[in-house]
């Protein structure tokens, strides 16, 4: 019935896919959806990888099975490409963490990157802080730290709701993507919404951080957080100290579950002393700095287009609480798995096919930013290589497990019919949304920011938002073996039609350029 169908969309599709090879499609099709390996890519990325930190050893086994994964399959040119230099490399090596006093519990709390561990085990009481400014901070905590543990007096507010954890698009929501027209940019709210976004970051920032330096100077344990997120059993952590070669380690902070944090507030606020039990030990790794990226090519076999080159990538970065499931091993499995399709039936593209696993995306969108620029352009000053001209287009993954229902413009208009012909053919798989609209906060944008096409598909939520991104759960049991074949098969498609046809994606006007990465 699902070929049936097919073929009919084939058949009233006129001008479909610029007289593309059909039964090359449907072909992608079968191998995706009948033969695929998408799972067992991503356990190795995961399980056997394990957390993958930009520098840490677990980065460096998922980008060697990369590589090595990439030649078996008989791509090209596959290399670690370095970027430039990250910083330290970080990797957790122990972790204990207990409440000894009043009563014990074990506490399921995580060390943030690039903070440093206890020098052994130590057992110390937790002290309450209650600061409203940096100045108070110190001016009331000054000589009463050594040997504490750090708590601040602000209790996470947490709401039960009935809301699923599990989300998908639903048809009212889709259509309302679909039909999102293009607008003048409010350039002036969205700086102002910028600037206070970034007020009220760094005024918490230099609240911790003098937090950190007094704790530091007055040989202090650790430091506990928390946020209304890590609820449930649930943890969501990230960084806590700098990765920048020449600074210090970030000094010891945890992150604990809400219900922990607040229970020790609590205790502590009744008068009734608490004690923990910490063993942390943590590696910082300082011999390589660089960062690198994972590429490899299936080269292009026209005379005249195969200099041109279709790209598709993903994050191989996470975080530590984890194996990065959803984030992004996911976008890492479909994209490796689409070009085992191609690979795997032989596929010729006129154009060259270049795939890129990228690293230090959690820090800032590092490694495609900077392999957009030493390759294309730089965003500070516009000035184009000449790659810049013989790129056609970008497809990226990194919204967790869920199955593609459709795909981000970003205020690309131009680029709206041949998405439409080109996702035609995956109707009946669900993805059918085209939406002028931007999505960020990933590698695309490193592409869109100098004027080429880049973009992100519409994924189906799932439970990235609620339960899997950035916490200790977003583990591979949380992926959907059918969401991630549905997307490779279509990643599979989209590329290959890319590579095939014979014009490039249309482009929207050039950027000026932008020295300061937020110009506001």
């Amino acid at each position: 019935m699902q070929r049936i169908y097919f073929l009919v969309l084939l058949f009233f599709l006129p001008g479909f896919l610029w007289s593309q090879d059909a039964t090359t499609i449907q072909k992608i099709r079968e191998e995706g959806l009948n033969n695929t390996q998408v799972m067992d890519i991503a356990f190795q990325l995961t399980e056997v990888s394990g957390p993958r930190v930009t520098g840490s050893p677990g980065l460096k086994r998922a980008s060697d099975y990369a590589v090595n994964q990439l030649k078996q399959w008989g791509l090209t040119d596959v290399v670690l490409d370095p970027w430039g230099d990250f910083g330290k490399g970080w990797e957790l090596k122990k972790s204990y963490i207990a409440m000894s006093a009043p009563w014990y519990k074990p506490i399921a709390g995580f060390p943030k990157v690039w903070t440093a561990g206890t020098n052994g085990l130590k057992k110390a009481s937790v002290i309450l802080i209650n600061a409203k400014d940096s100045a108070e901070l110190v001016n009331n905590y000054k000589g009463k730290l050594t040997g504490k543990i750090l708590i601040m007096n602000t209790p996470v507010h947490y709401v039960p709701n009935d809301l699923p954890d599990l989300e998908r698009w639903t048809t009212a929501q889709l259509d309302s993507m679909q039909n999102i027209k293009p607008k003048a940019p409010d350039t002036a709210g969205a700086n102002q919404r910028m600037r206070r976004f970034f007020g009220d970051f760094m005024n918490a920032r230099r609240m911790a951080a003098t937090l950190n330096k007094l704790a530091h100077d007055e040989g202090a344990v650790a430091i506990l957080t928390s946020s209304p997120r890590n609820h449930d059993g649930t943890v969501f952590v990230q960084g806590g100290g700098s990765y920048k070669s020449e600074d210090p380690a970030g000094f010891t902070d945890l992150a604990l579950p809400l219900e922990d944090y607040n229970m020790i507030i609590r205790l502590l606020k009744n008068q009734t002393p608490v004690e923990l039990e910490l063993d942390v030990q943590t590696r910082f790794l300082t011999d390589d700095i660089k960062g690198y990226n994972v590429l490899g090519e299936i080269k292009g076999t026209d005379k005249k287009l195969k200099d041109e080159v279709v790209m598709l990538g993903g994050h191989l970065d996470s975080w530590q609480g984890a194996t990065g499931a959803t984030d992004n091993a996911a976008g890492s499995a479909v994209m490796m798995e689409a070009v085992r399709i191609l690979q795997k039936l032989g596929i010729k593209p006129r154009r060259t096919i270049r795939i890129a696993l990228w690293s230090g995306e959690e820090q800032g969108l590092y490694g495609s930013r900077e392999y957009v620029k030493k390759t294309f352009a730089d965003r500070a000053d516009m000035k184009l290589k000449p790659a810049h001209e013989k790129f056609d287009v970008y497809f990226n993954l990194d919204n967790g497990t869920g199955r593609i229902r459709g795909i981000y413009l970003q205020e690309n208009e131009a680029s709206r019919s041949i998405m439409a012909q080109w996702l035609a053919p995956f109707a009946d798989l669900g993805a059918t949304t085209i939406t002028y609209s931007n999505t960020t906060g990933t590698d695309h944008q490193s592409f869109d920011g100098v004027g080429l096409p880049g973009f992100q598909f519409i994924q189906d939520v799932v439970e990235y938002d609620t339960r899997t991104h950035h916490s200790n759960i977003d583990s591979y049991d949380h992926l959907v073996a059918g969401d991630l074949e549905q997307a490779a098969t279509i990643v599979a498609a989209m590329v290959y039609q890319a590579a095939m046809s014979d014009a490039k994606v249309p482009r929207k006007e050039l950027p000026k350029p932008a020295p300061s990465r937020f110009p506001f």
